[in-house]
């Protein structure tokens, strides 16, 4: 394993000097805890998972359908080489006109928890409505039972079938948004490079909240943290693992599996990236973004002060939150409606 950097003497912060949360999101974590924070490890992982299952929701169709307002279908989509089919949960305003632009969505749970059906009614209300696109939900497998590369190429040949059959299907195949929030955010970030390697379709943007990018744990704020992000370092640690299996911390990872990793990150679509200013994944969020703009590329970066990992799920009726979901909103609208001046070049266009 690669050794962790360090703070240079006299600079690292105090004992007990983390940013301050929010005073809402403050008061709502007070609200939810019962007891001290208890981080994953591996000898705990099981059960979190086990625990995990019973409590998310897990939607029906119909209930997604929200009695009429939106028509769901599950499809399946022929899986990478020596893998399963794919889920995809594809839903859409009902009876909108067609082509419809898509927000190919992965969900969070640091890749080993979490499902497709449970974020959809918060994408379907939030942007399909209000932006009129379809959000494509996808089902990847979780680790430690499939590890690397399992997820990824889960998630490349979703896409792939899915522009291959966005005619037949009324979408727009040139305006994909990829797109996640955490474990999915980093899952969207290698999704983008693996795209742009193997010269597949060519999204629009890459939505990327909190996401997840470095399994290396070496950043200032992934110690800064520790024990105080909903979130922390060992719960991290214990995902990326469960993830890579023996290759954890291996020195030639390739960026599919870590895009923080990355050495390239021109060609890539515009991004937007958010991230808390008392999360875990504050420095590595912000250094990817730098290194976007370092390649000459298009991010758009927000850290929301105060807030820790996965605020907006916790705390829906925050000002902050609502702040974060008219930014996301505001970039989603103009991406979707680019070019915006007369004589911009157009988008990308695949199929």
């Amino acid at each position: 394993m690669e050794p962790e950097q360090t703070a240079p003497a006299g600079t690292g912060p105090a004992p007990g000097a983390v940013p301050p949360f929010d005073a809402e999101l403050r008061a709502t974590l007070s609200r939810v805890e019962t007891g001290p924070r208890t981080p994953i490890t591996p000898g705990n992982l099981a059960e979190v998972q086990e625990r995990d299952a019973a409590a998310r929701p897990r939607p029906t169709l119909a209930e997604l359908g929200d009695g009429g307002l939106f028509d769901v279908a599950e499809l399946r989509a022929p899986g990478a080489p020596d893998g399963p089919e794919v889920t995809l949960l594809c839903a859409r305003p009902a009876g909108a006109a067609g082509p419809l632009p898509v927000l190919y969505y992965l969900h969070g749970g640091g890749l080993v928890m979490g499902n497709a059906a449970s974020v959809m009614p918060q994408l379907l209300r939030e942007w399909a409505l209000p932006l009129g696109l379809a959000v494509v939900s996808v089902a990847y497998r979780l680790a430690p039972r499939t590890r690397y590369p399992g997820a990824v190429e889960d998630c490349y040949a979703g896409l792939v079938w899915l522009v291959d059959h966005a005619a037949e299907l009324d979408l727009d195949a040139g305006r994909v948004v990829i797109g996640g929030r955490s474990a999915g955010g980093g899952l969207a970030a290698a999704l983008a490079l693996l795209l742009r390697d193997r010269g597949g379709p060519v999204p629009i943007g890459q939505l990327l909240l909190c996401p997840m990018l470095d399994d290396r744990g070496r950043t200032f704020s992934s110690r800064q943290m520790a024990g105080t992000d909903t979130w922390d370092r060992t719960s991290n640690a214990t995902a990326w693992q469960a993830f890579l299996g023996d290759r954890y911390g291996a020195p030639d990872l390739p960026p599919y599996a870590s895009p923080a990793r990355a050495t390239d990150l021109s060609g890539l679509p515009p991004a937007y990236i958010d991230v808390g200013s008392a999360e875990t994944f504050r420095d590595e969020d912000v250094a990817y973004a730098d290194a976007l703009w370092r390649a000459g590329g298009r991010a758009e970066l927000h850290v929301w002060a105060g807030a820790f990992h996965g605020f907006d799920s916790l705390a829906p009726q925050a000002r902050i939150t609502r702040d974060a979901q008219e930014a996301r909103t505001r970039w989603l609208r103009r991406i979707l409606d680019t070019p915006t001046e007369p004589g911009a070049p157009a988008p990308p266009r695949t199929g």
